[in-house]
């Protein structure tokens, strides 16, 4: 008897594990995407949510911005979508710091310039005291080329 309530408690425990940690998964993902939609709309107040006050948010030029540089590159049109995809994402969570890479694809008019964009990016992200997910760092790079 005593085996069967233990083992019933372990997969209790497991169960509840997983569950706690795909819902931050889920949590982080849905944290993703509304940066992704504050960075279309281009709106302030939507992209100051996004960030922690000490994001490092790196370019794959090397450039490296905090959050006010961050928002305000977009708010003002030095940095502008047309469209913005986020694809073949991962999340992977470990207590209250979540690590997420995506290959980012978007069609740019930066300063009035068309162009577009293909990069990978790995993104840092940390749940704050009031449990919502903030952006901690991110970091892009250029994606190999094929030979």
């Amino acid at each position: 008897m005593k085996k069967i309530l233990g083992a019933a408690l372990f997969s209790l425990l497991i169960s509840s594990t997983c569950f706690a940690q795909n819902a931050d998964v889920t949590a982080v993902n849905n944290a993703v995407e509304t940066m992704r939609q504050a960075m279309l709309s281009a709106k302030k107040a939507e992209l100051e949510k996004v960030g922690a006050p000490n994001l490092s948010y790196g370019h794959s030029s090397g450039r490296v911005e905090n959050n006010a540089e961050f928002v305000d590159a977009i708010v003002t049109g030095k940095s502008s979508f047309v469209t913005l995809n986020l694809n073949d994402q991962t999340v992977d969570v470990e207590g209250d710091v979540a690590i997420v890479r995506h290959i980012f694809e978007a069609k740019t008019n930066d300063s009035g310039k068309p162009g577009e964009v293909k990069i990978g990016v790995m993104q840092v992200w940390k749940k704050d005291k009031a449990g919502d997910w903030k952006l901690l760092a991110r970091q892009a790079y250029k994606l190999p080329q094929p030979q």
